[in-house]
């Protein structure tokens, strides 16, 4: 299974060079960039851990490459994405968010099903690999 989260999750995996022009791209949008890791790709889960600071005040997507770079080294089998927050009144949200690495064994989820009084169902989604022993 392969998760898909942010802006071209259904896509194949972008080369560095891509990478590289999607970032050149929300700098150039005047876009603060920020590296984020996580073990636990759950849909709900949208706290993933920062890597360094973000980056307000840097144009130069060197820097933010050298950040990509240096997250992958560190969490080789984590997911890793590039976001791209922009501060501008009226706006002040996350405009562009990307998967720039994935483990070797991708997460998996299972989707539970409970019938509820009435017609009601429940679904939930768990991750698959939880509860493997």
């Amino acid at each position: 299974m392969r998760v898909t989260q942010g802006t071209f999750s259904f896509l194949p995996d972008l080369t560095d060079a891509q990478i590289r022009a999607q970032i050149e791209y929300c700098l150039g949008q005047g876009w603060a960039v920020s590296v984020e890791y996580t073990d636990d790709p759950h849909p709900r889960n949208v706290y993933w851990d920062m890597y360094g600071n973000p980056m307000f005040d840097l144009r130069d997507a060197a820097g933010v490459m050298a950040e990509v770079d240096a997250c992958r080294r560190a969490f080789p089998d984590h997911y890793v994405k590039v976001n791209a927050f922009d501060s501008s009144h009226g706006w002040e949200a996350l405009r562009l968010s990307f998967i720039v690495n994935r483990p070797k064994k991708e997460a998996s989820f299972k989707l539970e099903r409970q019938e509820a009084a009435g017609r009601t169902v429940r679904y939930t989604t768990r991750s698959a690999t939880a509860t493997r022993p």
